[in-house]
């Protein structure tokens, strides 16, 4: 058995120095039938590998065996020079860092040698004819070679596609179905065995143990947290299907390996959970991944990143599955992974540490809703004249919103057809958090972008209403919504008197309704749609504004189909700005329930009328038999040629005044539409 071991070491020698295809490699050695009559006696030595030190790669204790058995021994010779990593260290998060060999270490041999019993050769063969094992390159390598050259893409993004090999994912319906099903009953081997049925290719392969693990692998919150756990097996990951990150990148690369797959696991720092805008890094990694290797080239795959995300408030981990990171363009996975060896970045030219750190962190998402810029590019911004501005552009029309310090405050907002403008007047110097989010196609706002402002400057003539919401302006958001063609296309409107009057085009159906905020004055709940007057004509709906008072104010703008039972939409707003404090118009009348769309009111607008004087009053009315306008006394109106219904009545010795309609000329039931308020003398 001795000059067994040694006439083994010498094969593998030899193999590696040849290089020959791993089939080549596998040495089937029947070393006979060794029955105890004298080939393998009682207490001669059997083989037992021994860990190799710093000087002692591939040497081999022996061990007295006191039982002399009847075997069989296949010997399986691997050429595999020991990877540049002995392990990883434990460090506070649950990742590990790589520790360097040097020396020997660098030329050790691993030798494999599997004993079983005569009538097991069947299994084993199939056992390597499912899992194929490692292949080896055209010299017969069969560990995976590193990065070169034609790995490397072209950095910036070129916007291409977010995947770095060409893919459609409808392709993987039937089998990503398939994957997320099956479930680990025993062991690992027969685990991928199982994911492979609906696997031809290493690319299916690949993805079927991806969405495997990310449907299946939880993320071990206490794990990760905790500085000296000992690294996750693969069995434990099975048995609690959970682990931390460095338990994911080597589950992934443990099953890749078994299917035939050359996959590599990566350390290196992240912008993941924990992450500050703008932070440093240094010191031990706090993160692993995986490369794997795909027709030709070398592909970055994140499964802990896949599988789901951890709230930042309660530190709680949930599935939700991340296409995004799945064999990602390295131009965009470099923005949160950073790896310990820069030829891992498959980047060319590859990026620095400060860069890294420099770089705006775009959000997976922020790609996953189709985003595809955004200005400016560092993830601070110092303010201008108390202003900063936010552009991003996007690949569709996609909804946004922000929060400056955790509220919809202090911005203006606008949607482009392909992206946004913000605006931001941080309402404090120092230093504020920026967070933009976008809907894309889900019916769920996702964070997108953060930003930090610095500010030392504050415009207080840039105060701006609370209720300002988002979106400002008219856009491709009001015209899905049935309002088109305003008179006001841009989202700031300017009044030197204190009125306006705004219209557009509405949709055959769609109703409209209005109203205003403001910080200050006398505009409440109750009163805040009475200082604006809604009239249609021609197809259009016109609103006429009157300010209660000098400053900003929000004219919020909702609709909703006629037919359907809810409430309105909010769709946009316009931010009206007054600086003449004269200013001091009363509300329109107040206006009742049967006051029709179709309605017209010229005089009087004043919701509040003089005591002690005759008023005039016009209006056009549709379908309406009789028309009174009642004070202290009553008063007709009467229907002109134009089709107005015209008249006046005297205010004295009363507090209100109604504008009554009677529908049908057989009824004498009228219904009030409008209500004035008269001054008191």
């Amino acid at each position: 058995m001795a000059c067994l071991a040694e006439s083994a070491k010498r094969g593998a020698l030899q193999l590696q120095r040849r290089g020959s295809a791993l089939s080549r490699a596998l040495a089937l050695s029947r070393v006979g039938q060794l029955r105890a009559r004298g080939h393998l006696q009682r207490k001669q030595p059997s083989v037992r590998p021994r860990r190799p030190g710093r000087k002692g790669g591939g040497i081999m204790e022996l061990k007295k065996d006191i039982n002399a058995v009847s075997i069989d021994m296949l010997l399986i010779v691997h050429s595999e020079k020991r990877r540049a990593a002995q392990g990883f260290q434990g460090i506070g998060n649950g990742v590990r860092r790589w520790q360097k060999l040097e020396g020997n270490d660098l030329h050790g041999t691993q030798l494999t040698v599997e004993v079983h019993p005569r009538d097991a050769m069947p299994q084993l063969l199939k056992k390597f004819s499912l899992a194929k094992r490692l292949q080896g390159d055209k010299n017969g390598n069969t560990r995976p070679r590193q990065p070169g050259g034609k790995d490397a893409h072209a950095y910036p993004w070129d916007r291409s596609s977010l995947k770095s090999m060409s893919l459609d994912l409808r392709q993987f319906e039937k089998l990503d179905l398939h994957a997320s099903q099956v479930t680990a009953k025993s062991g690992l081997d027969e685990l991928v065995s199982d994911l492979l049925q609906e696997a031809h290719t290493d690319l299916e392969r690949v993805r079927a143990i991806w969405i495997w693990i990310c449907h299946h692998i939880e993320y071990d919150i206490a794990a990760a947290q905790e500085k000296d756990r000992q690294a996750f097996k693969p069995t434990d990951i099975l048995r609690t299907q959970k682990t931390n990150c460095d338990g994911y990148a080597g589950l992934f690369e443990r099953m890749c390996r078994i299917a035939g797959v050359q996959c590599m696991t990566v350390p290196g720092y992240s912008k993941g959970f924990g992450y500050q805008t703008g932070q440093s890094f240094s010191g031990e990694f706090d993160h692993a991944w995986n490369a794997v290797y795909l027709e030709g080239r070398w592909h970055l795959v994140d499964s802990t990143w896949g599988s789901g995300l951890v709230d930042t408030t309660t530190s709680k981990f949930t599935f939700l599955y991340n296409e995004f990171y799945f064999l990602t363009h390295p131009a965009l996975f470099i923005e949160d992974h950073f790896p310990d060896n820069k030829n891992w970045q498959l980047l060319k030219p590859p990026q620095s540490l400060r860069q890294f750190e420099n770089n705006m962190y775009h959000k997976s998402e922020f790609y996953n809703k189709g985003m595809l810029s955004a200005h400016p590019e560092t993830s601070m911004i110092r303010t201008v004249n108390g202003k900063a501005t936010v552009t991003i552009e996007s690949c569709a029309p996609t909804l946004f919103m922000f929060m400056l310090n955790g509220k919809q405050e202090h911005g203006l907002l606008s949607l482009r057809k392909n992206g946004m403008k913000l605006e931001v007047y941080p309402p404090t110097m120092g230093t504020h958090k920026l967070q933009i989010f976008a809907k894309g196609n889900s019916d769920i706002y996702s964070s997108v972008l953060e930003y930090t402002l610095k500010c030392n400057y504050v415009d207080m003539g840039v105060r701006l209403p609370a209720e300002l919401h988002q979106p400002v302006g008219p856009s491709w958001f009001s015209e899905q919504m049935g309002i088109m063609k305003p008179s006001h296309p841009d989202p700031i409107i300017h009044t030197s008197d204190g009125r306006c009057s705004i219209s557009f085009s509405v949709e055959e159906g769609i109703n409209v309704l209005a109203s205003l905020h403001g910080d200050d004055g006398p505009i409440t709940e109750e009163t805040q749609r009475r200082y604006i007057f809604q009239l249609h004509w021609e197809k259009r709906t016109e609103l006429k504004v009157q300010l209660p008072h000098a400053g900003k104010f929000a004219l919020k703008i909702f609709v909703k189909k006629r037919q359907e039972p809810g409430n309105y939409i909010f769709v946009f707003n316009y931010l009206l700005c007054c600086a003449n404090t004269k200013v001091n118009w009363p509300m329109f009348p107040e206006s009742f329930g049967n006051w029709g769309q179709d309605n017209e009111l010229l005089e009087p607008l004043s919701g509040v009328l003089p005591a002690n004087r005759n008023i005039p009053f016009k209006l056009k009315l549709h379908g309406i038999a009789k028309v009174l306008v009642k004070g202290q006394d009553t008063w007709p109106l009467t229907l002109n040629h134009e089709g107005y219904w015209e008249g006046s009545c005297s205010t004295a010795g009363c507090q209100e005044v109604y504008v009554m309609v009677l529908e049908n000329a057989n009824h004498n039931f009228y219904s009030y539409i409008l209500k004035y308020k008269v001054n008191a003398q």
